[in-house]
């Protein structure tokens, strides 16, 4: 029997991961780079996509038969008709402003898209700046045409936040007549083959000439998939921002809520613009492992922060104008750090009230991914503080990314 491989890119904020199973499921390799220019210039994607491929070892990129990508739900590009991307992204986490009139105009019934971090509010920046001969594509998209060196189409997850309306499977009348609405993708359904692979880079890479390119879906939706999620669970992805998801009955619109399709669920959650970004910005990864040594998870603190990575909050208030409480900082650095985490785990917190808010439901467990997941420290003072075991999964998002490359059907 031939030995197949199955790969799954994930594109986050700070670098990308690669993960390739074999047909029973089990990783065979991985590998991560982070990139080394601006998150927001997509040749950094691209340039750390290439060195990724260049490392995989010879018998994997010969016998790579599918792949997916996923990548940072909202953060949205612009390119011409042939791919080439103009200007820099607009991420996840940038509020726009501009057209704030116009947007709730196109948008009389949804309201989750009536926030300046939706991907509308983003398009209608991009348009105002560079026309209507263009393309607009969401970052694991976009990458996804690259590979194709075509760049029609788009997965429905990571258009949600552009308009995409899961239910009704089409885009809202409100922007039939609009000029721009040629620069809409072609919307497929996560884990669909898409293509193969193109020539020229299968020929560069020495990849599989015959590579299948698979539609993607959502960094916390992979993640979600890698997590084997149950209705009774609850999801939350600790990386560069603070995820929280569930498993619900029927589809929620709500500002500051995303519901998703995923395996034939529905699934609705919000996502933070607080999250490990904050940490990284005062401390090494080594000094937050030593440093979390020395926190006693048993006590609070009496600081009350708001780590927020910026200023400005999507979820779960929905406010681009809410300031980060940073201060006032502790002389002793553990004790700094102990109460960023509490900061994030009332952030967390009132995420899930949220939720509970809108569905009548708390999780039984929350499974919690992402590199965050990893801090035992910050697990108990989660827990203490949700009130709600946690077990950490230890499978990459890039895995859950795989796994769809898998389970991909016509």
């Amino acid at each position: 029997m031939p030995v197949n491989f199955y790969g799954g890119l994930d594109f986050g904020t700070s670098g990308v991961r690669i993960t390739i199973i074999n047909s029973h499921k089990e990783i065979v390799y991985t590998n991560s780079v982070f990139y080394k220019e601006s998150f927001n210039n997509p040749n950094s994607w691209i340039n750390a996509c290439e060195k990724l491929l260049e490392g995989l070892p010879t018998v994997v990129k010969r016998k790579l038969d599918k792949l997916a990508i996923s990548g940072t739900s909202g953060t949205l590009t612009a390119c011409t008709l042939e791919g080439e991307t103009i200007g820099e992204a607009i991420p996840y986490n940038h509020a726009c402003n501009e057209n704030n009139f116009f947007m709730e105009s196109l948008t009389s019934e949804e309201d989750h898209l009536r926030t300046p971090y939706s991907s509308l509010a983003k398009a209608l920046t991009l348009i105002d700046k560079y026309g209507t001969n263009i393309l607009l594509r969401h970052q694991s998209d976009w990458i996804t045409g690259w590979f194709l060196k075509d760049w029609t189409y788009g997965e429905e997850g990571n258009n949600i936040k552009l308009g995409w309306d899961l239910i009704k499977e089409s885009w809202p009348k409100s922007y039939l007549n609009t000029s721009w609405q040629k620069c809409l993708p072609q919307i497929l359904k996560s884990g669909k083959i898409i293509g193969q692979v193109h020539l020229d880079l299968a020929k560069s890479f020495n990849l599989n000439k015959k590579l299948v390119l698979i539609s993607g879906s959502t960094d916390s939706n992979a993640g979600l998939v890698a997590a084997g999620l149950r209705k009774e669970d609850g999801l939350t992805v600790l990386g560069t921002t603070i995820v929280v998801k569930k498993i619900i009955d029927h589809p929620i619109k709500e500002k500051g809520i995303t519901t998703h399709r995923v395996s034939g669920d529905w699934i609705c959650g919000g996502a933070s613009n607080a999250g490990c970004g904050i940490l990284s910005k005062f401390f090494s990864d080594l000094e937050i492992k030593e440093l979390s040594r020395q926190i006693n998870t048993s006590k609070g603190t009496t600081l009350n922060l708001l780590p927020l990575n910026n200023r400005g909050e999507r979820f779960p208030i929905n406010n681009p104008n809410l300031e980060p409480i940073l201060g006032p900082r502790p002389v002793s650095d553990s004790h700094y750090l102990h109460a960023l985490f509490e900061g994030l785990a009332n952030i967390e917190l009132k995420g899930w009230q949220k939720l509970h808010q809108l569905t009548g439901s708390l999780p039984k467990k929350i499974i919690t991914v992402g590199g965050g997941a990893k801090n035992p420290q910050w697990r108990k003072i989660r827990e203490k503080i949700i009130n709600i075991p946690i077990v950490t999964c230890k499978k990459t998002t890039s895995f859950g990314t795989a796994l769809i490359a898998i389970n991909a059907k016509q």
